[in-house]
């Protein structure tokens, strides 16, 4: 085994110091060696991907697609996602100059967040959010600025934006927003988008709009941050959770077209492409496939009604989500644990695996997750062994 020489041990992206590895996937490994847990961990849909999707995949195949596709994607894609956007969400993007075909929605972050900012540059975050956020901004030398939303509803609202961004100055050139979000579900309604809008409206400063959810909404209509300020907005979206489609690694970013010719340099030198068999697959489930989330959210609805009920009978504050897959409960004050210990006693003591709400920014350390994206039988099995485990730990405080 080579070790590495020690001449190079110290010439290394001194931001990648800065962050650490997956959270989520080292804390699901970690609960994996107690037989028997049940793991409410990865975000990701326990359905199987639309069996018509899978033939228009593999009839590319058969049909030797085995070249490079043009950069930013198949014509054939791009002009699906312009048609899926308009037709759902009355958006206006042109299929040649202002869509790009990413490797997943977090290409499209990267790709995004890398386009933008220079070395000291300031990013905002509302959080609890998805932890790649963050990671990303650091990567690439810029800096996060993480805004505990956790005392609103786990929103932003347009007064402590406006607060940051007259604190931080002409540093901040993006926001990150995602909705419904991971980690609380949550979804902003259209006056809400545009109470936000009206503070970055004409400052230079990009809205990177992670709406990879939008499909999964419950009891509301998504509105996209897109439909109020599309001269500033980079949209990302994908197939990932709204056909199960996670491992076909399919996203896209839709912006003016300005900004797609400077992000689509980066784009290529980093992937080239996006894959010939996922593109087909994903213009399928584009073209053909609009019913195929309702089903698919039906099930959902159910999961998250059951959850929010029974976590809150039992002592655990829960939200009701209004879309994605996931529950963001509230640890009870009596365990007095931070979020780690929590998900590693519940883990070990119940072997019940949840995500730690600290691994999601300010704001959600007194927190943790909970994907339904796993059979309703299972999260009943889960809730029970909560439950006893509650139980116990004041039992044990009482004596």
């Amino acid at each position: 085994m080579p070790e590495l020489a020690k001449s190079l041990q110290n010439v290394e992206n001194k931001y990648l110091k800065t962050i650490g590895n997956n959270k989520i996937r080292l804390f699901n490994q970690e609960f994996s060696k107690y037989p028997g847990t049940i793991k409410l961990v990865v975000g990701e849909p326990d359905f199987n991907t639309p069996e018509h999707v899978k033939q228009a995949a593999i009839k590319s195949i058969e049909e030797n697609y085995s070249h490079y596709s043009p950069q930013k994607g198949f014509d054939g894609l791009l002009k699906a996602i312009s048609n899926y956007l308009d037709s759902r969400y009355d958006l206006k993007y042109d299929p040649e100059s202002e869509i790009i075909v990413t490797v997943g929605a977090t290409e499209a972050i990267y790709v995004s967040v890398a386009s933008i900012i220079n070395t000291g540059d300031k990013v905002i975050i509302p959080t609890p959010a998805f932890s790649f956020y963050a990671s990303t901004v650091k990567a690439l030398g810029g800096i996060p600025v993480e805004v505990d939303v956790s005392d609103n509803g786990f929103k932003l609202s347009s007064k402590k934006l406006r607060e940051v961004i007259d604190q931080e100055g002409d540093s901040v050139k993006a926001i990150i927003l995602n909705f419904p979000s991971n980690p609380t579900g949550v979804a902003y309604n259209e006056s809400e988008i545009e109470e936000l809008a009206k503070v970055v409206k004409d400052k230079s400063i990009f809205v990177i709009c992670d709406e990879i959810y939008s499909e999964l909404v419950y009891d509301v209509k998504h509105v996209s941050f897109a439909n109020v300020l599309p001269e500033q907005t980079i949209l990302i979206n994908g197939v990932s959770k709204s056909h199960s489609m996670t491992g076909y690694r399919i996203g896209y970013i839709a912006a003016p077209k300005e900004f797609v010719a400077e992000a689509d340099k980066l784009h290529a030198f980093t992937t080239t492409a996006a894959s010939n068999p996922a593109q087909f697959g994903a213009q399928e489930a584009l073209e053909n496939g609009l019913d195929d989330p309702i089903e698919t959210r039906k099930v959902y609805k159910e999961r998250r009604d059951y959850l929010v009920k029974e976590l809150n009978e039992i002592g655990y504050k829960t939200l009701n989500p209004q879309g994605a897959f996931y529950v963001f409960p509230k640890i009870p004050e009596e365990f007095d644990l931070d979020s780690e210990s929590f998900a590693r006693k519940l883990a070990k003591d119940a072997r019940v695996g949840v995500i730690p709400g600290s691994i999601f920014g300010k704001g959600g350390d007194k927190y943790f997750r909970i994907s339904y994206a796993v059979p309703l039988d299972e999260l009943k099995e889960a809730v029970s062994r909560i439950k006893k485990f509650t139980e116990d730990f004041k039992s044990e405080l009482a004596k």
